[in-house]
Order: C-alpha cells, then sequence, then structure tokens
C-alpha cells in the first residue's frame, strides 16, 4: 500500500517523490477530478494526498469519495503557499466526517 499525491505545485510534487511518493501535478479543475478518479481505482493506493486548493476545486467530488468510499484515505495537505490553518482544516474534516465540533 502507497501514497498518492495530488498536487497543484511542481515544488510539492518534487519533494514528495523525494521521499518516494509518486503523483501528478495539476490546475484545473477538469484535471483535478480525473486525477482523483484515477486515483481512487488503484488497487495499491492506500491514502490520496490532496493540496488545499485542488480538494477546494473539487470539493463535490471529494465529498462523495469520503462518504462512500472506506479506502482510499483521502488528506488535505498544505502546500508551500498555504492560506489557511492545518489546524482547521483538520477540525472542519473531523467536523464533516463525523459530527464533532472540536
Amino acid at each position: 500500500m502507497r501514497f498518492y499525491l495530488i498536487s497543484d505545485n511542481i515544488d510539492t510534487l518534487t519533494g514528495m517523490r523525494l521521499a518516494g511518493i509518486e503523483g501528478v501535478c495539476v490546475h484545473e479543475r477538469e484535471e483535478a477530478i480525473e486525477a482523483l478518479d484515477s486515483a481512487m481505482e488503484m488497487d495499491d493506493v492506500a491514502v490520496i494526498l490532496m493540496t488545499e486548493k485542488l480538494i477546494a476545486l473539487a470539493e463535490d467530488r471529494v465529498n462523495i469519495y469520503k462518504q462512500t468510499r472506506m479506502t482510499p484515505l483521502i488528506s488535505e495537505i498544505p502546500d508551500r503557499h498555504a492560506g489557511s490553518d492545518v489546524t482547521a482544516s483538520i477540525s472542519r474534516y473531523v467536523r464533516e466526517a463525523i459530527g464533532i465540533e472540536l
């Protein structure tokens, strides 16, 4: 089982590749959805990492997968231009997933 990255930033992709995590770099909503759909069908992927910008672009598709599929796990990561608080992102995810406000 492995991680897979869907990023909008080539620097993030390069850094993750140095850590042994493969992925793709996309910039548009349709590209993000296509990359996510493809990654969801990979049998050996356990965790899909997506940058916060791409999560926002494809939020509807991400939410469908989170609500209907147990695996792979989709996790939001900040990129080097992170505009939001990581703690707020985690709190929002917990609230959406199990209905508990942190």
